[in-house]
């Protein structure tokens, strides 16, 4: 324990001697919480729509003021002629065509239905589904409303009507920020762990510090310890942090317990700086050690269902995505600051990150070898 205790004293007098390991610590945090819920919104305002009306009647002006009111469209063009919206869209001036055809509104009343051409430019895919979706749910609310207004309801209804109402549980008012301000604080915990302590033993050895390690007799298992500890508890101070940013700029309070949060915290930071330990013993500099923390990354971040749901990832996606402890941790995240989850719906979570850091930090010990 004497041992631990100067091994733990030199890597605190290290990080605290080390201005940019506190500007990552203390910063980063603040700055990528307070852009990164602003900048990773699900909802797309603001699409551009150019429409192509040779009708110009009564009805298809009602529905395009009614498209244009929803605020999720701006009309930039407003013509007779298809090629010239379709110059548009190659001039990334439009993101969707809608043609009115001629006798729209002839047909609408005559025949009770009219065809309408939409036109979505599909390089940005999830603008073009989002726009596309948006906007067929808008005229098929156009069309409710018109039916509404012809049909003649009798005092008795023979009908049969059924009534659809909805709710939604844990977000009512399906504000984003409460399901990502979690998420990317997992990402925040992942980051700081990972790279930190990637490039801690490489850092040693560039430095010389690691041959004069090496010559004492301090233990292997006492080493790393000394190397984890710290970053473990400067990382759950970043989750404080970041907890207190989402109180007070997002109003975020979770429905669960802090406890919670903080018990599997404590057991993610032992897996994750177990990886950045690993990583840093199988790295000959700190360009090979970031450049690995920066590729497994990317992997965890894009198969986590930080951004993409795992439901819709094939298969063979899904079965990576159960070897991804970020994965585990987001959704306990989400569970318990939107759905107030307790340890004991959680126990499985917290099984599957504790065997994680148990196989990573054991391979760390193992991999790590003195020498004289």
């Amino acid at each position: 324990m004497r041992t631990l205790r100067f091994l733990l004293q030199k890597e605190f007098r290290q990080i605290f001697r080390d201005p940019s390991i506190l500007r990552i610590i203390l910063v980063l945090p603040v700055i990528q919480l307070l852009i990164l819920p602003w900048a990773a919104d699900y909802e797309i305002k603001e699409i551009k729509l150019a429409v192509v009306d040779l009708d110009h009647s009564g009805y298809s002006m009602k529905m395009i003021n009614k498209i244009i009111s929803s605020e999720y469209f701006v009309l930039t063009d407003y013509s007779s002629s298809y090629l010239s919206a379709l110059d548009d869209v190659d001039k990334d001036k439009a993101d969707l065509v809608l043609q009115i055809p001629v006798n729209f509104e002839k047909d609408l009343i005559k025949e009770s239905q009219a065809k309408l051409f939409i036109a979505i430019n599909a390089i940005n895919g999830v603008k073009a589904n989002l726009g596309g979706a948006y906007l067929q749910n808008i005229i098929q609310d156009y069309n409710r409303e018109v039916r509404l207004q012809w049909k003649q309801i009798p005092r008795f209804s023979p009908e049969t009507q059924i009534e659809i109402t909805s709710s939604n549980w844990f977000n009512p008012l399906m504000n984003y920020k409460y399901f990502m301000v979690p998420g990317i604080l997992v990402l925040l915990l992942t980051m700081v762990g990972t790279n930190l302590t990637a490039v801690n033993i490489v850092r040693e050895k560039e430095i010389g510090t690691i041959e004069q390690i090496n010559v004492t007799p301090v233990r292997k298992f006492h080493f790393i310890l000394g190397k984890l500890i710290p970053f473990w508890i400067l990382g759950l101070f970043v989750l404080t942090i970041g907890l207190g940013i989402s109180r007070f700029v997002y109003g975020i309070i979770p429905a669960g317990n802090f406890g919670t949060i903080y018990v599997l915290a404590a057991v993610y930071l032992l897996a994750v700086l177990g990886l950045g330990l690993l990583l840093s013993t199988y790295s000959a500099n700190q360009q090979q050690a970031m450049l690995l923390s920066f590729f497994i990354m990317m992997i965890f971040v894009l198969m986590s269902g930080l951004y993409t749901s795992i439901d819709s990832m094939p298969g063979w996606a899904k079965m990576i995505t159960k070897f991804n402890p970020v994965t585990y941790f987001i959704e306990v995240m989400r569970m318990v600051v939107l759905k107030g989850s307790s340890l004991t719906d959680i126990r499985y979570h917290l099984l599957a990150i504790t065997g994680f850091a148990v196989v990573l930090n054991g391979w760390a010990v193992v991999s790590y070898r003195k020498r004289s």
